[in-house]
């Protein structure tokens, strides 16, 4: 059975579990909009927006801001490193060519790589950063504007028929 609990986060790396809180509402819609039949192309463009807003400014505060003092043949550094990557080109693929399959299994992608940074790799960050490091993280995490722009189109709630 998968662990439901709540994780306490370090308040210097609290931002980026916020980040990751939008990474799943990311997941849920996908998944929504999938169930309820919203258009491919619609789910796309929502992703393309939010990869540009939420995750690539996310990916790259943890690239250069969390893992320059983290070992960089670190395993878990590596896996993150690798799975961004993976992540990033589906969202080309998707931009290339929309496709449902895709948006399934970014959509499932995500949520696990998520999860391994918030159990697995978090964890590890704050055992392995000094109270110094972790500051100038956080530093580094809280000067950065948020996303400012909202998606408007709600196609993950189901439309009542009149």
């Amino acid at each position: 059975m998968e662990n439901t609990v709540p994780l306490k986060r370090s308040n210097e790396l609290a931002p980026l579990s916020r980040e990751h809180h939008q990474g799943l509402l990311f997941v849920w819609k996908i998944n929504q909009g999938i169930a309820i039949g919203t258009p491919v192309e619609t789910m796309s463009n929502f992703t393309r927006w939010f990869w540009a807003n939420h995750m690539k400014p996310h990916f790259k505060d943890e690239e250069k801001v969390l893992a320059k003092f983290l070992p960089a043949d670190q395993p878990l550094v590596l896996q993150m490193i690798k799975e961004h990557t993976q992540i990033r080109d589906m969202v080309i693929s998707l931009e290339r060519e929309p496709d449902k399959t895709t948006l399934v299994i970014l959509a499932e992608f995500l949520n696990n790589h998520i999860r391994f940074e918030e159990r697995k790799l978090f964890p590890y960050v704050e055992k392995t950063l000094t109270a110094e490091q972790l500051s100038y993280v956080y530093e580094h995490l809280s000067s950065e504007p948020f996303c400012d722009t909202e998606w408007k189109e709600e196609f993950w709630v189901r439309k009542k028929e009149s």
